[in-house]
């Protein structure tokens, strides 16, 4: 079999492999050295430069919530007329597996559980330290995780389909480094993503493994959790998400998504209905209230105050934030590919609330169960079990109807899982070697998931999990730094932006001139068909362009006319090669007539319930209108009017960087 040629690019995907390999093989041959020193540089990071961690999270939250609520919110994320490629649920499933996954079903009673019975809080009463224990879960998986992945997709989404950018992490750089981003600071910044991509999924990988075989022990189908049965775990797991992830986006990992969020809010349904549900509800009201009061004392909270609560705030928050971070390269990429065509504000809403609010109540039903069982039935027989949280979920089940046949749901939703994250994954590291390539080889999805599952097993044999995790987290503080510059890119980016679309013309002509009124007047009271205005455009519409033509000529301006069909199109376009392209076109629009203007007797007749119309547009997708009542001069004056607004646009130098011409490459 001959392998299709490589699509990868040698400068990210060379000192990538070699990076990610050295730090593994450190892992895996001398895995109590390199724990030692990585665990000592990651104290020192959390324990005096915490603050960088909450500063970065804060200001991205602020940042989120400023953009949602400005008059940057109804910008889109592509050209104002593109479309979103997937239905909001498909979307919403996608961005949510991707973006929390195995994390839910491994810390959705773990971590409740841990807050619960942790030394840091063993003073207060229970009933105080289970309102503590869902109030931090709430602030670690609620707005401030979301808004870490939030900044990353933003930037990258804006970048690649406004900017119509590679879809990379060094494209969020453009307004700052401009066309330096294709040297070696933009491969610098990829080999970065990279890495922190590869480290992510292969601990998450291995934390999945773990809990599936913890499973599969406590339902009696393995007798135990070694290494024999993680090897066809991970085997397995991994075939799958290969075969998912060389399916495609459209296929493999959508209907994986949709499949594995249905399942959950089955899962949730039962716990809630068949567990304590008055007091689940109860509780989730109060948590919510409790998490709005709290909600800026949580932000900056740095426990300065309260030293015995040091340890618990850097290996739970700062662990969390940098955690989050950490996975943002990966997520965000995930995020930005599915979201073309979704405005700002509505990216940033549904990124922010939904997965929040679901997370909210996940954590809620299962938390909380356990916490009322730990108290009321099991007499503290599961707190015991919160520092094992590979098996704690499935004894907690044991406290629920039907416990057996619910743990096999457990365990198809965390494979479930693992494939959407692995599969996505796996998408996300060829698209950041490759420098986005718009196809690759299946192979290297091949490549992608076999070094996974190798590097993680090699990792779980010998105990270099951990050494690979807390090396995940230190990359965490250099990325938060990048981070923030994202966000002053995406200010300098959109500010020109949002100037540049409302730009209105230095010379305000109305081609009315009153001349011609009898017959506007007969044009404005009749509908037309679409037949009348394809006669239109062949001879105002063509005539003016070609008239335009003829005198760009002789100025020395080359210009070429298109006509398409389906729908009735004509344009006149000004190339350039800096630059991106003038064009002024028109095309045959319809619209739908309502039922009172059929019916109204005072009104001209229409045959059918369509009226058609000749609808400017132009190449910066920018809104046009009805053109149907202009002469052939008047829409000569119309399209110079446009191209001398294009001429003042692009003679300043502070809108460089809007008009080049790395659109025009990608279109030609």
């Amino acid at each position: 079999m001959i392998l299709s040629k490589s699509t990868f690019n040698k400068g990210i995907i060379i000192p990538s492999l070699l990076f990610i390999i050295g730090v593994c093989l450190l892992a895996v041959f001398f895995p109590p050295l390199t724990v030692s020193i990585l665990d000592t540089i990651k104290q020192l990071i959390f324990v005096n430069l915490n603050w960088v961690y909450v500063w970065a999270v804060t200001l991205f939250v602020i940042f989120l919530v400023y953009l949602m609520f400005s008059k940057f919110g109804n910008i889109k994320l592509g050209s104002n007329d593109s479309k979103p490629e997937y239905t909001f649920f498909s979307w919403i499933s996608m961005l949510f597996a991707a973006g929390m996954g195995i994390g839910l079903m491994y810390f959705s009673v773990a971590e409740p559980m841990q807050h619960f019975s942790t030394e840091a809080f063993a003073g207060n009463h229970y009933i105080n330290r289970a309102k503590n224990a869902q109030l931090y879960t709430f602030f670690h998986w609620g707005i401030h995780a979301w808004a870490i992945y939030g900044v990353v997709g933003l930037a990258l989404s804006y970048f690649a389909y406004r900017y119509r950018l590679p879809l990379s992490l060094r494209s969020c750089f453009y307004p700052l480094l401009k066309n330096k981003i294709n040297g070696k600071w933009g491969n610098a910044i990829d080999v970065f993503a990279l890495c922190s991509t590869f480290f992510g999924i292969t601990t998450t990988l291995g934390f999945g493994v773990v809990q599936v075989n913890a499973g599969l022990q406590t339902l009696g189908l393995v007798p135990d959790n070694n290494f024999t049965y993680q090897i066809m775990i991970v085997g397995v797991l991994t075939m799958l998400s290969v075969l998912s992830a060389t399916s495609g986006v459209d296929k493999g990992v959508k209907i994986l998504s949709n499949i594995n969020i249905l399942t959950v809010i089955i899962l949730l349904l039962f716990v809630l209905f068949l567990g304590p549900t008055v007091y689940l509800i109860g509780s989730f009201t109060e948590g919510i209230g409790n998490y709005v009061n709290n909600f800026f004392s949580l932000t900056f909270d740095t426990h300065v105050y309260d030293e015995a609560t040091l340890p618990w705030f850097y290996n739970w928050t700062i662990l969390y934030w940098a955690w989050w971070i950490s996975w943002s390269p990966y997520v965000g990429l995930f995020i930005a590919k599915i979201s073309k065509g979704r405005t700002i504000r509505e990216f940033i809403a549904a990124v922010l609330i939904i997965p929040t609010i679901f997370n909210f109540i996940w954590m809620s039903v299962f938390g909380n169960s356990a916490m009322w069982f730990d108290i009321n039935i099991a007499k503290g027989a599961l707190s015991s079990l919160a520092d094992n949280p590979d098996a704690l979920m499935f004894r907690f089940l044991d406290y629920l109807p039907l416990s057996e046949i619910v743990s096999y749901l457990v365990i198809l939703i965390i494979i479930i899982f693992f494939v959407t994250s692995a599969d996505s994954g796996i998408f996300v590291m060829n698209s950041i070697a490759t420098k986005n390539a718009p196809k690759s080889p299946k192979w290297q999805m091949v490549f992608w998931g076999a070094l996974l599952a190798i590097l993680a097993l090699m990792l779980l044999n010998t105990g270099g999990l951990q050494a690979l995790q807390t090396m995940t987290l230190i990359t965490a503080l250099p990325f938060s730094i990048i981070m923030l510059l994202f966000c002053v890119s995406l200010v300098k980016a959109l500010t020109i932006d949002r100037s540049y679309y409302e730009r209105d013309f230095s010379v305000s002509t109305v081609p009315w001139s009153g001349e011609f009124w009898k017959d506007r007047l007969q044009q404005i009271v009749s509908f037309k068909s679409r037949e009348s205005v394809d006669e239109f455009m062949r001879s105002t519409v063509k005539a003016a362009f070609e008239d335009l033509q003829a005198e760009f000529k002789e100025n020395g301006i080359e210009s070429k006319i298109h006509e398409l069909d389906k729908p009735n199109r004509i344009a006149i376009e000004i190339r350039h090669d800096l630059i991106n392209n003038f064009i002024y076109g028109v095309k045959n629009q319809f619209k739908v007539v309502s039922d009172y203007v059929v019916e109204e007797e005072n009104l001209p007749d229409i045959a059918d319930k369509k009226t058609y119309f000749p609808k400017s547009y132009f190449g910066d997708a920018r809104e046009g209108y009805d053109i149907q009542y202009f002469t052939k001069n008047e829409l000569i004056s119309d399209v110079l009017k446009h191209y001398e607004r294009f001429l003042e646009i692009i003679s300043e130098e502070k809108n460089e960087m809007f008009i080049s011409s790395n659109a025009n490459k990608n279109l030609r």
